[in-house]
């Protein structure tokens, strides 16, 4: 085991192993949640499209300020708190549906509640890992983090998919919320890391003081704001056809909710891939350039996703889905590290928020146009302009300076060290 390897910080496996349980929760519940609506109570596009923009929707309300908060409390508590809150939010839905009391209002909350708890356990997650881990090793950290979500993309909506056909959509959400409780429970063994400095007494900070502290650090730094306008760009394509994707298969074509968690499981070995071949390839080719190449070679891969029917088209849709995620795979691995190496760790929080705000609020914006598209055109064409948005995300990062990094810059001085590992 090589001397930077995350894999001998102890707190990071806890960390590791309770993101696995987390992410297998997640993603059985982004198959079951929206087929609820579907099968279960006869949602229309509209409505899908509004249940899909209410589940992110959090991180545009308080995304910004919950860094600020993140920055102030400490993170295991943050996380266990965020996961307890999804278990128990999650388990309500079998419970009223069992009762024959379930409504798309009840649906409504329940998916903006777990939003909110989902924006404080990314954004405390996203935080944690740095401080967990050498700066050095940080690439090999987020690649091992990267890979985990892929595979639980894979297997999670692929199981999320077997479990709605041979349980019900309500039924599989009892998944959803036991992942969700092992992994608070996991969490409990994370070492109790230090509680965060206090300002010196009389000299409060403002909350939005530290809120625009780090919209500057990300907004006035090229490399930074030319990721951020990338990941926003990607994140509302692949919503804009994520939407519609229940709709089409379910409703359009008539295919069954294994064939949808099949496709979305397909998306997840594109990411999975992407992250695995993503240290190798820049080690080769350099940081910047392997960003810059990746975005113009297989970014185009996603206006095949629009030609999905019952036949070929089907194949040929799920290639470029693959191929388009193999992409984003290879820019969360190496988007995360750079961001997260030029951020001291005083500014983690804040930095991670701001991403996850435009990141998550591009999803929120995504899920609206979806359901406004669908309503008034069609969801074809909605599919269509998904892909569009998609195929060209990544040419803020192409036109940046982000083009010609070949290795990830110094850590600040007050980061070149881990807080806390064992």
């Amino acid at each position: 085991m090589q001397p930077n390897s995350p894999w001998r910080v102890a707190d990071f496996r806890i960390l590791f192993t309770a993101t696995a349980l987390s992410q297998l929760g997640t993603n059985i519940g982004y198959v079951a949640v929206p087929l609820i609506a579907v099968t279960t109570l006869d949602a229309t596009p509209g409505q899908v499209g509004a249940l899909a923009t209410l589940s992110t929707v959090a991180f545009l309300l308080i995304g910004l300020p919950a860094g600020a908060w993140v920055d102030r409390m400490r993170h295991r508590r943050v996380l266990i708190t965020a996961d307890l809150a999804r278990a128990a939010l999650l388990a309500s839905v079998p419970v009223v549906w069992w009762f024959d009391a379930l409504t798309l209002t009840h649906l409504y909350v329940v998916v903006v509640l777990t939003g909110c708890a989902t924006v404080f356990f990314d954004i405390g997650s996203q935080s944690t890992l740095p401080r967990l881990v050498d700066r050095d090793g940080l690439v090999r950290a987020n690649a091992a983090v990267m890979t985990l979500i892929a595979v639980g993309n894979v297997s999670g909506r692929g199981a999320g998919g077997g479990l709605v056909q041979l349980l019900t959509a309500p039924v599989a959400l009892v998944c959803t919320a036991g992942a969700h409780l092992a992994s608070a429970l996991r969490l409990t063994a994370l070492r109790r890391a230090p509680a965060p400095p206090r300002p010196p007494a009389g000299h409060p900070v403002r909350l939005s003081a530290q809120i625009a502290e780090g919209l500057r650090h990300v907004f006035g730094n090229k490399e930074l704001r030319a990721l951020a306008l990338t990941a926003a760009l990607a994140n509302l394509g692949s919503q804009i056809i994520n939407t519609m994707l229940p709709v089409l298969f379910i409703r359009e074509l008539g295919l069954p909710a294994s064939a949808l968690g099949l496709f979305w499981a397909v998306g997840g070995a594109g990411l999975l891939l992407g992250a695995r071949c993503a240290r190798p390839v820049a080690d080769r080719l350099g940081h910047g350039r392997t960003l810059a190449v990746a975005g113009l070679c297989l970014a185009p891969a996603g206006l095949l996703v629009p030609l999905i029917d019952r036949g070929p088209g089907l194949w040929l849709a799920g290639t470029g889905y693959l191929l388009a995620m193999f992409k984003t795979g290879m820019d969360n691995v190496l988007g995360v590290s750079l961001r997260q190496r030029m951020t001291s760790d005083s500014l983690l929080g804040r930095m991670n928020a701001t991403f996850r705000f435009l990141l998550t609020g591009a999803l929120a914006v995504g899920s609206a146009l979806a359901g406004l598209f669908g309503e008034l055109v069609s969801v074809q064409s909605t599919l269509w302009t998904g892909a569009a948005v998609l195929a060209g995300a990544f040419l803020p990062t192409f036109l940046s300076p982000v083009r010609t990094r070949r290795q990830l810059p110094r850590p600040p001085a007050e980061s070149r060290h881990p807080v806390s590992g064992r």
